[in-house]
Formats: C-alpha cells, sequence, structure tokens
C-alpha cells in the first residue's frame, strides 16, 4: 500500500495516511478519473469500508479528497449513521482530520492560505471553492485541453463532459447564467467549470 500511496499523496502524508487506512480497516480501491466525484465512501457486507478515489495527476487534490471520504467513515462512527453526509458532523471530522495535513512539509504554501479558509466551513466538494479549486489546478502535472468557463467571451458555445452544449451568457453574482442549446433552459456554472469551447455565436 505505501508504495501505491507514494504515487498519489505528497512524502510527507503517506505515513499517516497509512495509519489511518490500517486503523479502519479502509479497502482503499484507486479507480480512472470519473467526471461527477472525485471519490467515494461506502460500508462493505460484513462491516468492512471501501474507499474509492480517483487516479490523479495533483497529489494535493488525491489526499484532500481521501481524507474526505475518510471523515465520511470516522463520522458515521462516531455519530451514527443517521447523520447527513455533509452536515455539521461531517465537516467538523473533517477540519480535524484534515488539520494534522495543514502545514508547509504537506502543501506548498500558496496553497495553506486557501486550504485555511476552505477549512473554516469544508464544502462538499473542494471544487466548488472557486479559489482553492483554481490554484489546485496550478499543481495538476496532466496538460488542460479544456477551458474554463470565466476564460469565455459572452455569447461563447461549449460543450460539457457528457455532450451538453450550452451558450455563455452574463455573470450573476459568482456563477455564469447559460442557457442549454437544445432544451433552452437556463443553468448556472462555476467559473472555473471545465468545458470544451465551441466558438461565438
Amino acid at each position: 500500500m505505501e508504495k501505491v500511496l507514494e504515487r498519489y499523496i505528497p512524502e510527507r502524508a503517506i505515513g499517516p495516511c497509512l495509519e489511518l487506512v490500517k486503523k479502519y480497516g479502509i479497502h482503499l480501491k484507486i479507480v480512472n478519473q470519473r467526471v461527477t466525484r472525485h471519490g467515494d465512501y461506502r460500508m462493505l457486507p460484513g462491516g468492512g469500508h471501501m474507499i474509492t478515489v480517483n487516479s490523479m495527476s495533483n497529489k494535493y487534490r488525491f489526499l484532500i479528497t481521501l481524507i474526505h471520504e475518510i471523515a465520511h467513515l470516522v463520522a458515521f462512527e462516531t455519530y451514527g449513521r443517521r447523520i447527513k453526509p455533509h452536515g455539521k458532523e461531517w465537516k467538523y471530522t473533517f477540519q480535524q482530520m484534515m488539520l494534522p495535513f495543514l502545514r508547509p512539509e504537506v502543501f506548498p504554501n500558496q496553497l495553506l492560505p486557501l486550504l485555511a479558509r476552505h477549512f473554516k466551513n469544508p464544502k462538499a466538494s473542494s471544487s466548488t471553492d472557486s479559489a482553492l479549486a483554481l490554484a489546485l489546478r496550478e499543481f495538476d502535472s496532466v496538460a488542460r485541453d479544456k477551458q474554463y468557463v470565466y476564460e469565455l467571451p459572452e455569447g461563447s458555445m461549449f460543450r460539457m463532459y457528457n455532450g451538453r452544449i450550452f451558450k455563455k451568457g452574463p455573470k450573476k453574482i459568482k456563477r455564469y447564467q447559460c442557457i442549454e442549446v437544445a432544451t433552452g433552459k437556463l443553468y448556472l456554472f462555476q467559473p472555473h467549470a471545465e468545458v470544451e469551447w465551441l466558438g461565438t455565436s
């Protein structure tokens, strides 16, 4: 397991993560990239625990995702199975579990202030924190072949991962109003959503 984790998380996080995996008897499965989620936790029949995390080139995102999923397990064991998956019990557990990792030996200095702010009130996905998501993308080792919604001129047409085509509209507070071409329905997009630019209409 140690050799596997060496490929996916920062060196100084390997020991503590291995301890968590052993302590909770986690079966860790690393899978090909899924678009809709970075990871998930589920209890196995017989009481075992399975955590699935996307294979990703960004060691910092992988670490955050792994601890996020372990926090689900710990929160359920501590507070019971009736808690909300991303409720206050999970948030508190996630905060406490991330604290030992929020130091310059694990994360680059430019990420630490953003992580500190994010973990004051962690969201269900770090991708919904625009500043953190964009900062984390700077550490992706795979070249980006998509654009961010905020980079496209208003009126641009773009395609999502699922093939749906949208036209970019104006920014409303933090997100962009976009119209799905096929249905005329209005959707809000995070500025850092990755899309395939198709040009302007």
